[in-house]
């Protein structure tokens, strides 16, 4: 049973930073491009970021381009996104996303699996 789990999320000030986690089980971890999307209240999940199987075919959102930075662990089979300099327009549901593909993909559609998300509130 593939499993991916979200962590880190939370209340962050305006211009600061939190790191998400999402730990992966019950697959193969290496064959899996993987990504961030999120989802605003009221609004329609939204691409954040990509990573390719092997770390590369990097790829992000104009809004969070020099922001965030999204890496990957493949023995830990883990997935990350650090977030800087944080505004309130970032305030989402936080849900990464599995693609059997080498590289990836902005489109949701492309993706086989789902984590429950993880909420990320930006306030002051």
């Amino acid at each position: 049973q593939v499993q991916l789990v979200e962590s880190g999320g939370g209340l962050v000030q305006p211009g600061g930073s939190l790191r998400l986690s999402c730990a992966a089980s019950g697959l193969t971890f290496s064959r899996y491009a993987m990504a961030w999307f999120r989802q605003a209240p009221g609004k329609e999940r939204v691409f954040v970021a990509k990573i390719g199987r092997s770390g590369d075919s990097i790829d992000y959102a104009a809004s969070v381009r020099g922001r965030f930075t999204i890496s990957r662990d493949n023995d830990k089979y883990t997935l990350y996104l650090q977030m800087n300099d944080l505004n309130p327009e970032d305030t989402a549901d936080y849900y990464c996303a599995a693609d059997l593909g080498y590289g990836g993909s902005r489109n949701s559609r492309s993706y086989e699996y789902w984590g429950q998300g993880t909420q990320v509130t930006v306030s002051s």
